[in-house]
């Protein structure tokens, strides 16, 4: 069925499936050399801050299970079976616990034509996992007393809808009750006959604008990416720098992060893998790897790879790069629509695990983390094809989590169980 829109994912979704697996389990490598090309420039990446040590609950061993042999086999298992029902062309999988050790395999290809491996250096597209940055970007902001969670969008941007009464606070929560320009109809037509063309924020905004509210702010939680291109705007407007500049270096650099872009075009930086969707004009498969991800800028057009998303989903978990008292407003969440799970500010917590997922056509990641065992979970995949509805990250996050964290099977739904063989 051709999809009815084109989809920066919602915060989370669910379902089943496996695949061959091509590499054997090493870690992935984070890349220092700075990358060329038409990218948002990075300074030279600082040592790290120290990430502050989450103490484990006394119960680690129920809530995150040694990486044995066996589980590892279990691990396989699982995400060759998901790969084999979703028909899923190359994931990459991480799993990094203290003392519970580590697991981190490729499978299936990278590149369809060539049939080049999935490979754990690999750079991806990260969808919504951009959305963590921007509003990264706008609570160091608030750090600086140069902006406050409470003030009104009308105050920074002209022409919103309800501008007078929406809060910055409830555009990074997702309850503006804007609508969400990447469902109208004429965004999607233009999208699927030009994917290469460039978008503006403002045309963007306009395709948000024509359509009336939803709700009354705060009123209700509604997935929207016009929430994030307008906070994107904000930052814009207050440091006086383009957001990819501002990204660059006050959260991708803070965070130590070597491998992470905000592109200002179609380019991906070298390695990476080929993403394959079927968001198309035609509803078949295509290569969509060099489409220009300026429609989701703010909202979802960000580039990384497997150990840069790890790094990050702890940073972002932890809070290292905000004032203990702004992220204790980030991560209070309100319900979404998934049981046992809420959306804080630009962040989810489901089922105990903190982050947010990111989908853009042809990729999907999942990198979130479990303070419970100071775990974190990386899955990078290279399609975003849905399988009987269900977002393939999320997948491979439940069959993963209902191996090695059954308290807190991500997202909430009965895990996979492999078949055998």
């Amino acid at each position: 069925m051709k999809p009815t829109h084109i989809r920066l994912r919602r915060a989370c979704a669910a379902a089943a499936a496996a695949g061959i697996l091509l590499t054997p389990a090493v870690a992935g490598s984070a890349y220092a050399a700075p990358v060329p090309g038409p990218y948002a420039p990075i300074a030279a990446a600082p040592t790290p801050t120290p990430v502050p040590t989450s103490t484990p609950s006394p119960d680690t061993d129920t809530v995150f299970r040694q990486i044995t042999p066996a589980v590892a086999a279990q691990l396989d298992a699982a995400v060759r079976q998901v790969m084999r029902e979703a028909q899923v062309p190359g994931v990459t999988v991480g799993l990094w616990a203290p003392g519970k050790g580590s697991y981190v395999r490729s499978f299936g290809v990278a590149d369809k034509a060539t049939g080049a491996p999935m490979r754990p250096d690999l750079h991806v597209r990260i969808g919504s996992e951009t959305k963590t940055f921007t509003v990264t970007a706008l609570l160091q902001l608030v750090d600086q007393g140069k902006v406050g969670l409470d003030d009104r969008i009308g105050d920074y941007i002209t022409g919103v809808p309800n501008g007078d009464r929406i809060t910055l606070r409830q555009l990074a929560g997702m309850r503006s009750g804007l609508f969400n320009y990447s469902m109208d109809g004429d965004f999607i037509t233009r999208l699927e006959k030009n994917p290469e063309l460039p978008m503006s924020p403002r045309q963007l905004l306009d395709y948000s604008f024509r359509h009336p509210v939803l709700f009354e702010p705060g009123a209700e939680f509604d997935y929207s990416n016009t929430n994030l291109i307008l906070l994107g705007l904000v930052v814009e407007k207050i440091t006086g720098r383009p957001l990819h500049e501002v990204i660059a270096k006050d959260v991708v650099a803070r965070a130590g992060l070597r491998s992470t872009v905000f592109p200002t075009n179609a380019a991906i930086p070298a390695p990476y893998a080929h993403g394959y969707t079927n968001q198309t004009a035609s509803g078949k498969v295509e290569d969509s790897t060099h489409w220009n991800p300026s429609w989701a800028w703010a909202a979802g057009a960000m580039i990384s790879d497997l150990q840069d998303l790890r790094s990050w989903a702890r940073t972002l978990a932890v809070g290292t790069l905000l004032k203990p008292a702004t992220q204790a407003e980030r991560l209070k969440t309100t319900p979404m629509d998934i049981p046992g799970a809420g959306y804080g500010l630009g962040i989810f917590d489901v089922q105990g695990w903190i982050g947010h997922n990111g989908s853009i056509p042809g990729y999907e990641v999942l990198p979130v983390h479990l303070p419970a065992a100071d775990a974190t979970m990386v899955i990078l995949l290279n399609t975003d094809s849905q399988y009987k509805g269900q977002e393939p990250s999320t997948l491979f996050g439940e069959a993963v989590t209902g191996i090695v964290t059954p308290d807190h099977v991500y997202p909430g739904h009965k895990p996979v169980v492999p078949r055998t063989g």
